[in-house]
């Protein structure tokens, strides 16, 4: 999951090099907290957070296979 969101965002900002995903698992469930540059935050929240809801959706789906709750948290 942590790769998936990695790459995604990377593809998405200015500064790649910023990007940062820190996992948190617990029994049921994933936290993933994506951290990017103040100046990127824009192009990954997107308008109306369209981007970010498509991320969660992808990753959503991903995560449908080992039947754990995932959370993307934007910092």
């Amino acid at each position: 999951m942590k790769e998936l969101v990695e790459v995604i965002a990377k593809a998405l900002v200015n500064y790649p090099e910023m990007v940062k995903v820190k996992e948190t698992e617990s029994d049921r469930s994933i936290i993933l907290e994506l951290t990017v540059a103040p100046e990127d935050m824009g192009k990954v929240i997107g308008k109306n957070g369209r981007i970010a809801r498509a991320i969660r959706s992808v990753v959503k789906a991903s995560a449908a296979k080992l039947d754990k709750k995932v959370i993307v948290e934007i910092l």
